[in-house]
């Protein structure tokens, strides 16, 4: 199934999971399993599956695990596909093995630019990516990324979401926000998406925070701003690690309340492969998504 095509039925909650390192071509399949039997309990629309830590394509087994989240949990997967980390030729090696096996959704990144460099320059923007997927002679539904709070190589708001709407013209069916911890952020960013003629679905990606050094290295590599709440928040828990956990959830679940309410497109949760916290979230919000 296009996933695209749940947001006509409701309000759409979906996960973001991670392939194991791997220090051999093999991948252990025991911890994503034990993450899949917890998540696949909370009835997820789709879980999205990145193309491995780090950017290494020795550690990716997205092709893999992707694959067993459909056939043996009956849930649609979407396959993470970074621009910056593939040739032209792996690209179109990876799309045949994904429709072979029954992958309908992938979402276009350019992805972080390895320390080394580019792998290559056949994908400049994510948009050269989403054209060159619907080019394929393939039927995807390809998803995009979007910054509510702007890409951090852009040169302002305005001008990254006249690069997003270039992707969605490329053929993006649907968009997953970068996270983000004020939700006004969010409603400003998607009213100016709507301005700008963005018409597809927006699903606001939200990270429950765990422990300080987490959500620091996340400000800095995405450039999200703290607002005042969470900062105290921080300040008042960061020497009780169980309090910051719990803070931190309470806090996520706050933000996708309000989300709901607001009538968001729908959540992605960066479970940061924590399924326990993942499940605290939904059953506090279950029976608000589609209600």
């Amino acid at each position: 199934m296009k996933v695209n095509q749940l947001f006509n039925k409701h309000q759409v909650i979906s996960f973001e999971v991670f392939p194991p390192r791997q220090k051999s071509p093999s991948i252990d399949f025991s911890r994503i399993y034990g993450t899949m039997d917890a998540l696949s309990q909370l009835d997820p629309d789709f879980v999205s599956v990145t193309f491995g830590a780090g950017g290494s394509k020795r550690q990716a087994g997205t092709l893999e695990i992707a694959s067993l989240i459909k056939s043996e949990y009956g849930i649609e997967p979407v396959a993470h596909l970074p621009a910056s980390q593939l040739t032209g030729a792996e690209v179109d090696e990876l799309l045949d093995q994904f429709a072979t096996h029954g992958i309908q959704n992938i979402l276009a990144l350019r992805g972080d630019i390895p320390k080394s460099g580019r792998v290559a320059n056949d994908f400049v923007h994510a948009n050269d990516l989403v054209a060159h997927i619907c080019a394929s002679g393939h039927d995807f539904n390809v998803i995009g990324a979007c910054y509510p709070e702007c890409h951090p190589e852009a040169s302002d708001l305005n001008a990254d979401i006249a690069h997003l709407k270039l992707k969605v013209d490329a053929g993006a069916n649907q968009l997953i926000s970068q996270l983000f911890f004020d939700n006004q952020v969010f409603y400003d960013f998607v009213a100016k998406c709507r301005a700008a003629g963005i018409t597809v679905p927006i699903e606001a990606g939200i990270m429950p925070v765990l422990n300080q050094h987490q959500i620091q290295r996340m400000a800095e590599m995405s450039g999200v701003s703290l607002p005042e709440k969470f900062t105290a928040m921080m300040a008042r828990y960061e020497g009780n690690p169980i309090a910051m956990r719990d803070a931190g959830i309470a806090y996520a679940i706050d933000q996708i309340i309000d989300l709901l309410v607001h009538g968001v497109d729908g959540i992605h949760i960066y479970t940061m492969d924590n399924p326990t916290v993942a499940a605290r979230i939904v059953q506090a919000t279950r029976s608000l998504v589609r209600a």
